[in-house]
């Protein structure tokens, strides 16, 4: 007697929202668009103007809708990086149904850009919940908000693939959960050569950083 094959997990609900503009389809197996973090597509998209030419790169990418709202209405492309396969389909999925071209790359954030690989603006909003605290938030993917101990481990190899491959006269955004985070990443910035620009703080949300290659004046927190 033959037998039947066990039934297989039914796939996570497909859900939609709104992401300024963009309409953002995801599931379980990605963490779930903060409204918030429009705040850091919109300072990308108030940068790229004075940025030099070239597609953007956005590392940690999840389900895209951060990238693909920065270079929305750009006519830039879009090269987005994360080491889940998941995350790689929705942002497939996402920049297909907004009209947004972009190249996907799965894998780690070290191994995905070929050496020589410049862009103007860098994109990155890395796991940042130290890893004592992740229980707090059973409802996403411990894979996209585990930092490590201190919630930066990501955020830190975030600044180093930067700086290896932004063009002269271009930009970081980062972000990061906490201004003590931002703080404790001036010393890995400064050693990758990157010089904390300004800072938009997000009360009880977030902290989106503009890291620029030394020798930018700063403007300060806003």
């Amino acid at each position: 007697m033959t037998q039947a094959p066990a039934p297989s997990a039914p796939s996570p609900a497909v859900r939609t929202c709104a992401f300024g503009p963009l309409t953002i389809e995801y599931d379980a197996s990605v963490l779930r668009p903060r409204d918030w973090t429009v705040a850091q597509s919109d300072r990308a998209a108030d940068l790229l103007p004075d940025l030099p030419a070239g597609p953007v790169l956005e590392l940690c990418c999840g389900a895209g809708h951060i990238g693909l709202l920065a270079v929305h209405g750009s006519r830039r492309a879009l090269v987005a990086v994360d080491a889940s396969p998941d995350a790689c389909r929705w942002t497939r999925v996402n920049a297909e149904r907004n009209g947004i071209p972009v190249e996907v790359r799965h894998g780690r954030l070290q191994e995905a850009l070929e050496p020589g690989e410049l862009f103007p603006l860098v994109i990155a909003d890395p796991p940042w919940v130290p890893h004592d605290e992740i229980g707090r938030f059973p409802e996403d993917p411990a894979s996209a908000i585990d930092g490590g101990p201190a919630g930066l481990d990501l955020a830190r190899a975030c600044i180093d693939v930067a700086a290896a491959h932004l063009l002269p006269g271009g930009a970081l955004l980062l972000q990061v959960g906490t201004p003590g985070q931002a703080d404790l990443l001036r010393d890995d910035a400064r050693r990758a050569g990157l010089t904390e620009h300004d800072r938009s703080v997000v009360p009880d949300r977030g902290v989106v950083l503009c890291l620029r290659p030394s020798g930018h004046a700063a403007r300060g927190s806003r």
